[in-house]
Formats: structure tokens, C-alpha cells, sequence
């Protein structure tokens, strides 16, 4: 009996055992990566994570995740910002901007941290990701710092050669390993039943073998000195009157034995197997294979395979936890004018469900005894009624050809396509649509130099789906500095090519009302918007109507 309840215990053991060594072996990958830590005299030199310490300074290249929890000094561009990836944080795909202090701009070399000191004093290790309070003495001066110059680990560098910061929190005092908890024990529905199904026939077990000792120490004490063919004289202990206790005990551990075949131990062994079985199926799946990432399923635990086929509801806090995330670009209105026929994913899954409770509410009116000729009247005109809102939706696409040629771009309207909008009535209108869209953002360009093709990091999807479209459309965004906007505009099919750029230059307003007014912020801030609100469109009017580039 021991024998088999220690090969279900082990084989359970080594199960939890071979999951647990592949996240170990995780961890110890995460510490042992390499980062660009300052060694002194302007050289730096990798060195693994887990050697990492406060006070530290460390250069991270781009898409690389940070260490440790840093204050960002500086990075590649000149303005000191940075773009972050938080996926691991809080699950947003969306790249977060940080800046760095103007005090640490100049910190842009390896050389000038050469005799770089400073001192950080700021609050104790806590889980809160969205806070920081602290301030940086440097130079005989004291800057206050905010969550915007904080960079978490476990966040990636994204549209940003590098940055250099340092070290505030390492290891189990950054902000990430405060958030985290020890991973919770768990049990399917099927185990947890498996397991109340286990401890009723055990109990049995013990109840039948309890009420057999019972029956045989009566039996022992009160008939067995007459079983003269027991020998009385020369008795063993587990049938000696004299000794009922050690007698009932005996019997106890041979029902208990006789009856142990009550409890399916194999049941055990069977279910892991299965387990572990389901777990290389869902590796292997073809079918759970991320073309776009090259993604295969990983299925890091097989306590909870079953329950995959059981979820019943999902609640979530955002559409954006269920879906991909993904922007296309269908259909634009311009000056009061809706372009673009393609319909939308939402709207053919709504088409193919009105059709589908059309056809179930057929099948249901069919069974009503009602005189045919009125109903053939009455329900031929509806469904006449709904076909021809049906087919402003539904297509005849396949699913091949629903899929999109151009990642988030899957507009289709012969107007607007292959400069077409030039021979509009409206085409002042559509260029300067076209040109906000090329130029009203704030993501970085990426030259692919196998196709030739620019692609975009954006800091939200919706702005790389603007983006394309302008592509596009023919106005193809290619280069952004820290003052301009350069844009290739190609307006005929002949696909010549006219690079303009915009300047962008901050304009520091201080407008002071006339004797009498309030000095309000409230006021200030009307007066700088109205100040605004006049002269921006004349400057956008200027670069509009320039036909070579315009700097302003």
C-alpha cells in the first residue's frame, strides 16, 4: 500500500518540481543578463544585472529592458527624452514618454562621467509604480524629481538609441519586485473535486474499518476463550482476550489494508499523465503559432489545462486586455464628406448576427398556425427590409481577402486612392487633411532597408494607423529632428517625389492684461489661448500655400 501512494506522491513531486526548475532557470537568465555599467574614467563595460548596485550608473541600448529601478540623466536625443514600454508592468502596449532633468542634458557622452558625482536622497523602497518622491543635488543645486524621470525595471527602451541613468533600486527593492507576490497554488475545478470525491471515500474507509474493529474486539473478548481450536492456552496477541486494546489496533490496520483498495490512487497517476500529455499538445499546436511575433504557446503550467474549455465569463477592464490592439484605417470624413467603403470587422460580425437571428426568428414564426398567405406577405417584406440593409454591410469577400495587404490601413475608396483627390472639388481641403495627419504626432520613423518602406513606433496605435494612411495616401513622413518635420509629398501618379519640412520651435508667450484687469491665472491662461488660437492657422496657412519649404 505505501508503495503505490509514494510512486503518486513522487510523480506529483517531480511534475511540480521539473515547472518550477523551468522558472528558476527563467530567473536566473533575467540576472545573468548584461548591461553597460560605468567602470570610471568614461569607460564602461557590461556586467550581469545581479551584480548591479545603487549609485550605479548604466547605459541601456535600445530594446533593451532596464535592470533596475534608474533615474533617467540623459538620453540619444537632445531634448532628454525617452520612450518606455511598460507591457510588464501594467500590461499597456501604449510607449510612455520620460524626460530627463535640464541639469543632466549634457550628460550625453561616456567621457563626461569622467568626474560625474551626485547625491540622490528620496523615499523608501514601495510598491507604488506611479509615484516618486526624491531630489538630485548636483552641482550645488537641489532638483526636485517626479515619476517622469524615473525609469521601472522590467519596462523596455523603445524608439531611442540609449540612455544613460542611474541606479536607485536593485533587486528586491525595485518597484516591480514589491508588486510581486508569491505565485498561489493552483488547483483546477476538477482536481478540487477529484480531491472531495478522495476525502468521502476515505472517510468511508475509516468508518468501515472502525466499525469492523469494534465487531471483533466484542467477538475476541466475549467468544473466543470458548474456541477451544484456538488453543486459549497458547493464543496470539491479536486474539488475546486479556489484550483487547492491542487486538482492536491489529485489526484496525488489516481492515484498513484489506479495504485501501476503496481509494483510486491510480486515478492520480492517470490525471498527471493526461496533464502533462495536454501541455505538450498545446506546445506543439499549430494553431496557437503567432505568425506576426513568431510566437509559439508556451504553456508554463499544466494545473490548468481543463480549465480552458470551462470559461463561461470573462470580465475585463478594457476592450483593449481581449483584443490585439490594433488600429486600421477604414473610413476618414472630410469638410462633411465620408470616404472609404470597406466596412469593418465590427460591422460583419453585427451583419452575420443579424442574419443568423433572421433566420432563427423564420424558423420560429414557421411553427405559428397562422394562414399562409399572411404570413408569406408580411415576412417577405421584412426580410426584403433587412436584405437591403444587409447589403450595405456584407460583402462577399473571403477571409483571404478580408485580411489586410497593409497593416493597419485598409481603406477603399477610388476617390481618395492613387491621387485621385487632386481632381476633387474639395482637394484644399483633402491636402490639408493629409498634411495634419503626416504632421500631428509624436512617433518615430523607421527606414526597412529591404523593402524601402518606412514604418512607424507610435506611441498609441491610433497615431501609426493616421500615419500609414498618410503614407499611403502620398504623403510619407520619413525624419523628425528636435525642431523639424520633414514630409515626402507626392501629388500625381507619376509618383514625383517633394520633401517639405516643418519647424517647430516652442514660443514662450507672456501676455500681460491692460491696467484695471485681474491678474488671474484664469486670465493668463484665456488670453494665451485666444493669442493661440489666432495665430496658429495663420502659420499653417503660410506652409500650406508655399510651394517649396517654409520654415517657421
Amino acid at each position: 500500500m505505501i508503495a503505490p501512494l509514494a510512486f503518486v506522491v513522487g510523480l506529483s513531486m517531480a511534475k511540480e518540481a521539473l515547472e518550477d526548475s523551468r522558472r528558476f532557470v527563467q530567473d536566473v537568465k533575467v540576472n545573468r543578463r548584461k548591461v553597460n555599467r560605468h567602470k570610471g574614467d568614461g569607460n564602461f563595460g557590461p556586467r550581469s544585472w545581479q551584480n548591479i548596485m545603487v549609485g550605479d550608473v548604466v547605459k541601456v541600448q535600445k530594446d533593451q529592458f532596464f535592470p533596475a529601478d534608474l533615474l533617467l540623466l540623459s538620453s540619444s536625443y537632445e531634448d532628454g527624452i525617452c520612450y518606455v514600454e511598460t507591457m510588464n508592468l501594467d500590461g499597456e502596449t501604449n510607449l510612455k514618454v520620460k524626460r530627463s532633468l535640464e541639469s543632466t542634458l549634457n550628460l550625453d557622452s561616456d567621457e563626461v562621467f569622467k568626474d560625474f558625482s551626485g547625491t540622490i536622497r528620496c523615499e523608501d523602497p514601495n510598491p507604488n509604480l506611479y509615484t516618486f518622491v526624491g531630489n538630485l543635488e548636483y552641482e550645488r543645486q537641489i532638483y526636485p524629481l517626479d515619476p517622469g524621470q524615473i525609469l521601472l525595471r522590467d519596462s523596455k527602451l523603445r524608439n531611442t538609441e540609449y540612455i544613460y541613468g542611474v541606479v536607485i533600486f536593485t533587486g528586491h527593492d525595485s518597484k516591480v519586485m514589491q508588486n510581486s507576490t508569491k505565485s498561489p497554488s493552483k488547483r483546477s475545478t476538477i482536481e478540487k473535486k477529484m480531491d472531495y470525491i478522495i476525502y468521502t471515500l476515505f472517510t468511508v474507509l475509516i468508518l468501515i474499518s472502525v466499525i469492523s474493529s469494534i465487531g471483533f474486539v466484542i467477538k475476541t473478548k466475549y467468544q473466543t476463550p470458548n474456541w477451544w481450536y484456538l488453543r486459549p492456552d497458547n493464543i496470539d496477541n491479536q486474539y488475546d482476550p486479556t489484550k483487547i486494546g492491542v487486538a482492536g489496533m491489529s485489526h484496525l490496520i488489516t481492515a484498513l489494508i484489506l479495504y485501501g483498495y476503496l481509494i483510486p490512487i491510480s486515478l492520480y497517476v492517470s490525471i498527471e499523465v493526461v496533464k502533462v500529455l495536454q501541455a505538450t499538445f498545446i506546445n506543439q499546436d499549430i494553431q496557437m503559432y503567432d505568425d506576426d511575433t513568431g510566437t509559439p504557446a508556451d504553456a508554463r503550467t499544466s494545473n490548468l489545462n481543463e480549465e480552458l474549455g470551462q470559461v463561461d465569463t470573462i470580465l475585463s477592464d478594457k476592450t483593449g486586455t481581449l483584443t490585439c490592439n490594433q488600429m486600421d484605417f477604414l473610413k476618414c470624413s472630410i469638410a462633411g464628406t465620408a470616404y472609404g467603403v470597406r466596412s469593418s470587422e465590427v460591422e460583419l460580425a453585427a451583419a452575420k448576427q443579424m442574419a443568423s437571428d433572421i433566420e432563427d426568428q423564420d424558423s420560429d414564426l414557421s411553427n405559428f398556425p397562422l394562414p399562409k398567405a399572411k404570413v408569406r406577405v408580411s415576412w417577405d417584406d421584412v426580410k426584403k427590409d433587412e436584405e437591403i440593409g444587409l447589403e450595405t454591410v456584407v460583402t462577399s469577400r473571403g477571409d483571404d481577402d478580408q485580411r489586410h495587404a497593409i497593416k493597419g490601413f485598409g481603406f477603399e475608396d477610388d476617390r481618395l486612392m492613387n491621387c485621385n483627390w487632386l481632381k476633387e472639388p474639395n482637394a484644399d481641403d483633402l491636402l490639408m487633411f493629409f498634411r495634419i495627419l503626416a504632421v500631428c504626432h509624436t512617433a518615430i520613423p523607421e527606414l526597412n532597408e529591404e523593402t524601402g518602406v518606412y514604418t512607424y513606433e507610435a506611441e498609441s496605435p491610433d497615431e501609426g494607423a493616421f500615419l500609414v494612411a498618410a503614407r499611403e495616401f502620398g504623403f510619407e513622413f520619413c525624419r523628425r529632428t528636435q525642431s523639424s518635420i520633414f514630409v515626402r509629398e507626392r501629388f500625381s501618379a507619376s509618383r514625383q517625389v517633394v520633401e517639405r519640412s516643418v519647424l517647430m520651435k516652442t514660443l514662450y508667450v507672456l501676455l500681460l492684461p491692460p491696467p484695471g484687469l485681474p491678474e488671474s491665472e484664469e486670465f493668463q491662461n484665456l488670453l494665451t489661448f485666444k493669442f493661440f488660437q489666432t495665430i496658429c492657422p495663420l502659420l499653417m496657412y503660410f506652409w500650406v500655400n508655399s510651394t517649396e519649404n517654409t520654415n517657421f
